[in-house]
């Protein structure tokens, strides 16, 4: 693991714990990084991604910002588990609800992520991948967010290209599916995870309903959604 600096992470492998949490949000992260951890340090700020090493209970705990999308995400995210040693990625994000009973503010695990996206095709695989979770991360978050008394949802996912998308009916198609929530980044995580044989998890609360209109501002986003990242905290410190 010679090749550090990256283009676009200004650290070396010690740097960073073994679990980095990720919102899309630089100042997510950093608001993760001055209400949660103690003696937090910034390690990564090429391109304002914000990156902080700290501690959370005694443990080492990271967390940096991954910008928006798939390609951005699978930027940072390979860098992470192959140039600088991370074991597990957990993605902490907003989605937008495609299900009655997934309400604002709730919390969805994914267990898999659908998608739009052509990203798997660098895997060239002779069919369809499907990009899953890890399982004992996923039951471990389970149980931190109902003991902080959160509404837990487990299930699929969509990790979608397109925020703004001209087709109308795709969303209406995937919620047919009992696809949970739509969000742009858990796909290409998890299939960098599998692929550098590491850990990943999407931990994602509900910001919106796209069928209701119901909706969150940008500040409730970056600094209240703290359910999800207390909880994926506690089970970072658990690998």
């Amino acid at each position: 693991m010679s090749n550090y600096p990256t283009p676009h992470i200004n650290a070396k492998p010690g740097d960073f714990a073994d679990a980095v949490l990720m919102p899309g949000d630089p100042l997510r992260s950093a608001f993760i990084a001055e209400n949660f951890l103690e003696n937090a340090r910034l390690v990564n700020n090429v391109r304002g991604v914000q990156g902080y090493t700290g501690m959370w209970k005694g443990v080492p705990v990271s967390v940096m910002a991954s910008g928006m999308g798939m390609p951005s995400i699978g930027i940072y995210s390979w860098e992470l588990y192959n140039i600088f040693g991370v074991e597990a990625i957990f993605r902490v994000g907003s989605a937008g609800s495609m299900q009655e009973n997934v309400k604002v503010r709730d919390i969805v695990l994914a267990q898999g992520a659908s998608t739009n996206s052509a990203y798997g095709s660098q895997f060239r695989l002779p069919g369809s991948y499907a990009p899953i979770g890890d399982f004992d991360l996923l039951c471990k978050a389970r149980e931190e967010a109902l003991k902080l008394g959160a509404t837990v949802h487990v299930g699929n996912v969509l990790s979608s290209d397109t925020f703004y998308s001209d087709d109308p009916d795709s969303a209406p198609r995937f919620a047919g599916m009992n696809v949970l929530c739509v969000e742009m980044e858990c796909a290409a995580l998890y299939m960098n995870a599998a692929k550098a044989k590491k850990r990943a998890l999407g931990i994602l609360t509900i910001s919106d309903e796209i069928f209701t209109g119901v909706a969150t501002t940008a500040l409730e986003r970056q600094t209240s959604f703290t359910q999800m990242m207390e909880a994926a905290l506690n089970t970072a410190i658990n690998l």
